[in-house]
C-alpha cells in the first residue's frame, strides 16, 4: 500500500494567492497519504518543454515536506508547469534505502509513480531483455513504457501500451508521464484505489489514493469521482479548460 497525489495542470499565470493555495492543497494531500506509506516520500515537478526535477528521501511525508529540496522544488511550480507528481512507499521489494527504489521513478524519457504489486517483474525483465537498476517491481512498469513513444504511434500509442502492460500480474495503480508529451498524463486503476477531482476556478486536476482528502479539501458539495478500474486514460494538460475530469482518450485494458 502505498500513496500517490498528483496535479495536472492546465499551463498558465495564476495569481500567487492561487499558487499558494494550490501549493498548500498539495502538500496537505502529501502528508495524508504518509498512512499508506511511511519508508520514503518523492516529488516531481513537470514543465511544459519537458524538464523535470526529482527529489526523493526515505523519510515520512510529514518529515519531507518540512525540508528546504521540498520547499524549492515547490517553489519552481509556475505557469509552465503541467504536473506536481508526489508518492508515499510503502515497500513491497526493494529497500527505501536505495533512492533508485523510491518513487517518482525515472526510465529515460518516462517518470512515474506506483502503488500496489506486481508478481511477475523478474520474468517481465527477461522476456523483454530490459535493463533492471533497481529491485523495486514497479520499475518494470516505466522500464515498459519508455519503449513505446506517443509522439510516433500516430493513435495507435494505447493499444500498444495496453498489451503490453496486460502481461503484468498482480494488484496496481500508477500514473505516468512521457517527458516527450510533457503535457500527457497516463493513468491506470487495477485493484487499488485513485480517484480524482477537477477544480475549475484553478484549471487543476488533482488525483488521490485519499478519496477522503479530496472531499476535505474541496468540501461535500464537490463531486469527487472514483477513476473507472482497468481502462488506460490518457489526459491532457493543454485541454482540461474544455475536459475538465475526463480524459482524452481512453483504452479498455483487459
Amino acid at each position: 500500500m502505498c500513496g500517490i497525489v498528483a496535479v495536472l495542470l492546465y499551463p498558465r499565470p495564476r495569481s500567487i494567492e492561487v499558487w499558494q493555495d494550490l501549493g498548500a492543497v498539495f502538500t496537505r494531500a502529501l502528508v495524508s497519504n504518509e498512512e499508506r506509506g511511511q519508508a520514503a516520500t518523492g516529488l516531481a515537478v513537470v514543465q511544459s518543454d519537458g524538464q523535470a526535477q526529482v527529489y526523493k528521501q526515505p523519510i515520512r511525508a510529514s518529515q519531507f515536506v518540512e525540508t528546504s529540496s521540498y520547499r524549492e522544488l515547490m517553489a519552481t511550480v509556475g505557469p509552465t508547469t503541467t504536473l506536481i507528481l508526489g508518492h508515499t512507499r510503502l515497500p513491497t521489494q526493494g529497500s527505501a534505502g536505495n533512492p533508485d527504489n523510491n518513487h517518482p521513478i525515472e526510465v529515460g524519457p518516462v517518470l512515474g509513480v506506483h502503488n500496489g504489486h506486481i508478481a511477475n517483474d523478474a520474468e517481465l525483465f527477461e522476456r523483454w531483455r530490459l535493463p533492471r537498476r533497481a529491485e523495486v517491481e514497479s520499475e518494470i512498469i516505466f522500464q515498459m513504457l519508455a519503449a513505446f513513444s506517443p509522439q510516433s504511434l500516430n493513435g495507435t500509442y494505447l493499444p500498444k501500451v495496453s498489451e503490453c502492460l496486460a502481461q503484468m500480474e498482480g494488484q496496481f495503480t500508477f500514473v505516468a508521464l512521457d517527458r516527450r508529451c510533457p503535457a500527457h498524463l497516463l493513468v491506470l486503476k487495477h485493484a487499488n484505489p485513485l480517484c480524482l477531482h477537477y477544480q475549475s476556478e484553478w484549471q487543476a486536476l488533482f488525483f488521490c489514493s485519499r478519496y477522503l482528502f479530496l472531499r476535505q479539501a474541496f468540501g461535500r458539495s464537490v463531486i469527487t469521482e472514483a477513476l473507472p478500474h482497468d481502462q488506460l486514460l490518457y489526459f491532457d494538460a493543454c485541454r482540461l479548460p474544455e475536459l475538465t475530469s475526463h480524459p482524452c482518450a481512453v483504452w479498455q485494458w483487459v
